[in-house]
């Protein structure tokens, strides 16, 4: 059955695969937006009638109760971007956002909540019993915050936000609140997804930790967790079919359960995108084991319904990934962009 799903930060990468996810499971989307990204979005779904664009100004302080009207659930992606604003900035945001989001639902009678979260704010800690489990939290602080990299900020806004919801939840039993927790994801741009403008490579999202393996000088994610996005997608719509009857609370540490080491996907594009030959990375890669983040699977089917063999290939989660990255660069140098893949940023 047809279902009105809300979905915050509706241009974001992921934000967008769940769009697209949704509407091929023939639910009707109402998203959220701010400033001329509102009308950007309104076009490039207009032939769409199912998704419809709102203008959030403020996910963190405005009030939008019309917005949930006739809303059957939401999914919540939106969060700040570190590096753009002061740190405390970010952290305030991430809390505020999220549980302004939650609040304002619940009031308007909505029980189903899906809240992206990250393994950022789960990882820093030993790894318990083989598996990174719903119990572990990155032990950073708020004051670790504090004049550092934007990264670090990025750790910390996910589990301080995470944790909000989780006290929020347990203070609202009466809903039914899931968060999903991936690693690195890459994979292709949704279809239709936002232009992302000539240059901006950290406009690639966390793509541009596949795209440095097309970069002669790039450099290799700093771990090897990581899970196509239209598994993440998949995680997400997959959430709101599980009943509230599922015991324990729905934290989805999510990963791939496809192992491999960079030298694979160097070989792997050498076999496959041989045309890429002198673009491919020279840095040698880091001695590696096959080695994959460990998580509880039998708890990532049982709240999201997927199974070991759904994932996406690694294979594919890159060829079509570097792929899309590559689609990306073809429009911008029919802008006129001049640059190289050797001006990309360290991953």
């Amino acid at each position: 059955m047809s279902k009105l799903i809300f979905v915050t930060g509706v241009s974001g990468f992921l934000a967008a695969q769940i769009v697209a996810q949704l509407v091929d499971e023939g639910h009707r989307v109402r998203g959220t937006a701010r400033g001329n990204k509102v009308e950007a979005l309104r076009n490039l779904y207009k032939d769409q009638p199912s998704v419809e664009i709102v203008e959030v100004s403020d996910i963190a302080g405005a009030q939008f109760p019309e917005a949930f009207v006739g809303v059957d659930a939401v999914i919540h992606t939106a969060s700040p971007t570190p590096g753009r604003a002061a740190p405390e900035l970010v952290l305030k945001g991430a809390i505020e956002g999220s549980l302004n989001v939650l609040r304002q639902a619940e009031e308007a009678g909505i029980k189903k909540f899906v809240v992206t979260s990250s393994i950022a704010a789960v990882n820093g800690v030993p790894i318990t019993d083989g598996k990174y489990s719903p119990d572990d939290w990155n032990p950073l602080t708020m004051e670790d915050a504090i004049d550092a990299h934007p990264f670090i900020v990025y750790e910390i806004s996910k589990k301080y936000a995470e944790l909000a919801v989780w006290e929020w939840a347990e203070a609202h039993p009466h809903v039914d609140v899931t968060t999903i927790n991936p690693p690195f994801i890459y994979g292709p741009f949704a279809t239709p997804s936002l232009p992302i403008a000539p240059g901006y490579f950290h406009g690639l999202s966390s793509n541009i930790l596949v795209y440095n393996f097309v970069a002669p000088k790039g450099s290799y994610p700093p771990n090897p967790g990581n899970v196509d996005i239209r598994d993440v997608a998949r995680a997400h719509t997959g959430a709101l079919r599980t009943p509230a009857s599922v015991t324990g609370r729905k934290r989805v540490i999510l990963s791939s359960p496809h192992k491999f080491v960079y030298k694979d996907v160097i070989e792997l594009l050498k076999r496959e995108r041989p045309q890429l030959a002198d673009r491919i990375i020279q840095t040698p890669p880091p001695e590696q084991t096959y080695y994959n983040f460990v998580v509880d699977r039998k708890r990532i089917e049982e709240v999201t319904g997927l199974r070991d063999e759904d994932f996406v290939p690694f294979e594919q989660m890159f060829l079509e990934g570097i792929d899309s990255c590559l689609q990306v660069e073809a429009g911008w140098k029919a802008c006129g962009y001049t640059g190289t893949p050797f001006d990309i940023p360290p991953a």
